[in-house]
Parts: C-alpha cells; sequence; structure tokens
C-alpha cells in the first residue's frame, strides 16, 4: 500500500493548485459556450430601452426604500443600539 503524506505547505499549494485548475475549466467552459463572431444590429432605439431599464429599476429601488423606510430604519437603530449596548456592558 503506497501512502502519502503532505506537509501544511503542500496542503496549501494543492489547494491552491485545486482552485487553479477549477477556474481554468470553469473560463474554458465559458469560451467554448459563447459564440466567437457576433453579427447583430442594434438599432438606436435599444439603447434608449437600456436607458428606461436603468431608470425604472432605480425609481423602483428608491420606491421600495420609501416603502420600507420605517422599517429600515428600525433595523439599523437596534443594530447600532445593540454594539452600543454590548460595548457598555464588557
Amino acid at each position: 500500500m503506497l501512502e502519502f503524506t503532505l506537509s501544511n505547505n503542500d496542503k496549501i499549494t494543492m489547494t491552491c493548485f485545486k482552485s487553479l485548475l477549477k477556474n481554468f475549466f470553469v473560463v474554458a467552459l465559458f469560451y467554448l459556450i459563447t459564440p466567437q463572431m457576433l453579427h447583430a444590429y442594434l438599432d438606436p432605439g435599444t439603447g434608449s430601452y437600456i436607458f428606461q431599464l436603468i431608470i425604472a429599476a432605480l425609481l423602483g429601488g428608491l420606491f421600495a426604500i420609501k416603502i420600507f423606510w420605517k422599517r429600515i430604519k428600525t433595523f439599523l437603530k437596534n443594530l447600532f443600539s445593540k454594539g452600543k449596548s454590548e460595548k457598555s456592558k464588557s
């Protein structure tokens, strides 16, 4: 039976190698899945549509904050007051 023992430095190196290998396969898979040459036409209305989507997302986010402002304010107040009370106890 053949046994291998790795030092702590070897374990770190092996972990880095596994991470690098995993990232390589993800990039290679992405490269193989995506088309190499695109022939597409974007008319002027496309930019306007993308601009509308960005504005709608910003306004929707602001509206959601407006609706839940009391909850957000209470949550942050409780969060910071707990931090102060724990510091004063110690």
